[in-house]
């Protein structure tokens, strides 16, 4: 194998070589977003091989190939070769429409060659075709084991988006390297969220209400809970992203995620969303089975909203609530208490207020952006003012309910100074208000909720309203 020769033809693969993605993985979720009917057809397509799966998905998908995530230091390559006149033949184990048009839309190939519904140009198959096509001695671009028996034959090897254990097998022989290889286990770390796990907090405020956080084994119970929910939304999460690559590749932050970004393979995706669900709920079986239903229940709700209800107006923030809300209600089951309807409907108004100011967020931002609506949102500009004047109702009521639970009878038996808790009611308006003031002037992340238990205000202010609990208490 030679490094050098230039003047070789080239021969390019596409899934991780010119793109950091898979097309064919791409196809399947956009179908699966279309309609999950589909989800039922797949396996009988695949029992007919991957060339016949690839045409099904070719058939019914039209990718959007200007959005897909390139490889940019080897395109920057295939550039320079094609202005000092090499011949370069995309070729690929993808369906030969997908190919076709990454290729039109590249403008940098002679010839643009995939797979059919029979023959799936991968391995073997793949360089039996490039003998067909060049009888000679060629170069080849590829990135994976697959790539190997090409490689062998190659007299130009070109690696991209490789990891060091692959380089090795092929040997001291490989020198044209480009794009290496993220750390696979810190991107899954990152595309988990592991940071949004403190939301997941909230599954202690039933123990914590009760005046039961002293008690141990209702602690390590909780706990449980806060473990078996976090894996479960860390599961959606990767779902979620999945299902949003081309909203998210067009958003100005959310385009660096790993799925989006390609740095997170999608086949791991497809691993491990149901790996980390499988072992959520086989955390939750060592609780009542209350929580068992109550954490399904949550993952059901947000894997519709993942696939439909965060496209509908309003709906997609009565959910998001309502979400919150049952990792209170999930909290009580785990230690076998009665959420009381005060907390509930506290709950429920005050989440409801903070997901109006994420979408008025989003809003805001888009403002400073040339598009009309966000990417796979019901909403526009217009909708701004409406959302605001819902969304700090609604903190309001949440305040308003607070200030009912202080004078319910229930209350002043389980605290001995009930009087102290009205301190908390202003702390909260200013809190709430804050949270407002900062979206609407475009000074808020998109996520008010991790803004509010990172940002040392918002910490402070919870921290007194603990104080205030305690002392009532």
């Amino acid at each position: 194998m030679s490094n050098s020769d230039s003047s070789l033809p080239l021969f390019v693969d596409v899934d991780g070589t010119l793109i950091k993605s898979d097309l064919m993985f791409e196809s399947v979720l956009l179908l699966l977003k279309r309609n999950l009917i589909y989800l039922l057809l797949i396996p009988f397509w695949l029992l007919k091989g991957r060339a016949f799966l690839k045409h099904q998905l070719a058939q019914r998908i039209e990718l959007p190939v200007e959005r897909l995530p390139l490889n940019e230091e080897f395109l920057a390559y295939l550039v320079a070769q094609k202005n000092a006149g090499r011949s370069i033949t995309l070729i690929s184990g993808s369906n030969q429409a997908s190919v076709t048009r990454l290729g039109n839309h590249l403008k940098l190939f002679d010839a643009a060659i995939g797979s059919d519904a029979q023959t799936n140009l991968k391995a073997a198959a793949k360089l039996q075709r490039i003998q067909e096509l060049n009888t000679g001695s060629f170069a080849y671009a590829g990135n994976s084991s697959a790539d190997l028996p090409v490689w062998a034959a190659a007299q130009q090897v070109i690696m991209v988006n490789c990891n060091d254990a692959l380089v090795k097998q092929l040997g001291n022989d490989t020198i044209l390297r480009f794009d290496t290889a993220a750390s696979i286990l810190h991107k899954l770390w990152q595309a988990m969220r592991p940071h949004q796990w403190l939301k997941n907090l909230l599954v202690f405020v039933p123990l914590v209400l009760s005046h039961q956080a002293n008690q141990i084994e209702l602690l390590m119970l909780a706990s449980i809970g806060f473990i078996s929910f976090s894996l479960c939304a860390s599961s959606v999460y990767l779902l979620n992203d999945m299902l949003d690559l081309n909203s998210d590749r067009q958003h100005h932050s959310k385009s660096q995620r790993p799925f989006a970004s390609g740095e997170l393979p999608l086949a791991v995706g497809f691993l491990a969303v149901p790996g980390l669900l499988l072992v959520a709920f086989a955390v939750a079986l060592l609780l009542p089975a209350t929580f068992l239903a109550i954490l399904f229940t949550y993952w059901l709700l947000t894997s519709l909203y993942s696939f439909f209800l965060k496209r509908l107006f309003l709906v997609d923030v009565f959910t998001l609530a309502v979400l919150y809300t049952m990792r209170i209600v999930a909290g009580a089951a785990a230690i076998s208490v009665i959420t009381t309807n005060f907390l509930i409907a506290f709950s429920l108004f005050l989440f409801l207020g903070l997901a109006m100011v994420k979408r008025v967020t989003e809003l805001v931002n888009l403002a400073e952006s040339e598009q009309s609506v966000v990417n796979g949102r019901a909403y526009g500009p217009e909708h701004t003012t409406l959302l605001s004047l819902l969304g700090s109702g609604s903190s309001c009521i949440a305040v308003l309910v607070f200030a009912l639970y202080i004078n319910a009878e229930d209350t002043t038996r389980l605290y001995g100074s009930p009087i102290v808790l009205w301190l908390i009611c202003p702390l909260l308006l200013c809190l709430l208000a804050r949270i407002w003031l900062r979206a609407r002037a475009g000074r808020l992340d998109e996520d008010p909720v991790l803004f509010a238990i990172s940002d040392r205000v918002s910490q402070l202010i919870t921290l007194l309203c603990g104080v205030l609990i305690w002392i009532a208490a």
